[in-house]
């Protein structure tokens, strides 16, 4: 096992670094909006995750890289003490870009030097969350890169592109009989607290679609005034358009009558037959209503996985972010790693073509609050 450890933090440290190896300088530090954190912070972050979390408590006489950096790179845990607010983030030009990794290799190097030296159980299983904590922010980087590029006005290109497939199968609705079903995680293997307990769910017979909704199925939507008919919306997707004058996805732009969108590759007409992105839960619910039909719920999602083939986007469910029965919170800075977000917040499911590798599972809950666009999430339908 701890040789399987060693080998995952080293592949998913160097993962991180490659993500960010066609940023230029001037790249790291941007954060153009409250949701997006700078590409240096993200990679200090979850450097002294390790540090604050293992090296801190396992490993003797260990030094902290600079006492400064656990004020500067914690997120929201508040048992770990004081910190930068989230809005300000990008308002750190020091530490340097170069400082940053300097601090990256110190913590890397200590923690398979701790790796090598001590085996205990409590250790590894820290280590294993350390990994997944980093393999998540891998994704968020993706999301908060694309941003930062995707609104530069020469659109410029990401190299290391995360595109996706035509949705090629014709669609089909796969019957799911009624039942008792179980839901969470009950193997052995790796997952979050908030995936536990496992408990027994009553579900409705239902029907869900074998693909997810594509680009030209939503420009039908836009096209028959989807985001002028308020019938179609919750009245607070529909205060919030409203508001924000929000007509279309996320980075997509009408440029001499037609639609184009920004991916990695720069800006381009928009591919009918790829999936829609950067979709929020208030346009998926809508978009939902119009064609007659509603979103799975978590649980139906989950019972539904085995016949779906998915993960190429985040897909949003009708069920709100809530703890399962039995759900418990560990005991000081790592029980706030989930449950204190559960209220205000949807839950996804699957995965996108920016998860890392063995990162994925059926019952994995994503969540994010309905408002937001900018993660790599998509539409699956249920029939009523």
């Amino acid at each position: 096992m701890v040789k399987t450890i060693l080998s995952t933090f080293q592949e998913v440290r160097l993962q991180t670094e490659a993500i960010c190896k066609p940023l230029q300088t001037e790249d790291y530090s941007v954060q153009p909006i409250v949701d997006v954190s700078p590409p240096k912070w993200h990679l200090a972050h979850s450097t002294w995750f390790f540090e604050q979390f293992i090296l801190s408590k396992f490993k003797d006489n260990y030094s902290v890289f600079d006492s400064d950096f656990a004020y500067l790179f914690n997120s929201y845990y508040n048992n770990a003490g004081e910190r930068v607010l989230r809005p300000n983030r990008g308002l750190m030009t020091r530490p340097t870009v170069k400082e940053v990794y300097a601090y990256r290799n110190y913590v890397t190097q200590n923690v398979m030097a701790l790796l090598n030296e001590n085996t205990d159980e409590a250790l590894l299983e820290l280590v294993e969350i350390g990994i997944h904590h980093e393999q998540q922010h891998q994704e968020l980087l993706a999301y908060d890169i694309k941003y930062l590029l995707g609104y530069q006005p020469t659109f410029p290109k990401y190299e290391r592109a995360f595109l996706l497939s035509e949705e090629k199968q014709k669609q089909e609705f796969i019957s799911i009989k009624e039942g008792i079903y179980t839901i969470g995680h009950a193997g052995k293997d790796f997952c979050f607290d908030n995936e536990l307990g496992v408990h027994k769910v009553y579900i409705h017979p239902f029907q869900i679609s074998n693909r997810l909704v594509t680009n030209g199925e939503y420009l039908e939507f836009m096209k028959d005034g989807g985001y002028a008919n308020f019938n179609l919306w919750h009245a607070e997707g529909w205060d919030f358009i409203c508001k924000n004058n929000i007509k279309a996805p996320l980075y997509w732009h009408f440029t001499n009558g037609v639609w184009k969108y920004y991916n990695c590759n720069g800006l381009e007409e928009i591919d009918p037959n790829l999936p829609v992105t950067h979709i929020s839960y208030y346009e998926a619910y809508a978009f939902a209503e119009w064609k007659g039909m509603r979103l799975p719920t978590e649980f139906e999602w989950e019972v539904a996985a085995d016949q779906l083939e998915y993960g190429q986007l985040w897909e949003w469910t009708a069920s709100a972010y809530q703890p399962y029965p039995n759900f418990t919170k560990a005991d000081g800075a790592l029980g706030e790693y989930n449950g204190k977000f559960m209220v205000n917040l949807q839950v996804l499911r699957g995965a996108s073509i920016a998860t890392p590798k063995n990162h994925s599972r059926k019952t994995y809950r994503n969540f994010f609050h309905a408002s937001l666009q900018w993660m790599f999430s998509g539409i699956r339908l249920v029939k009523k």
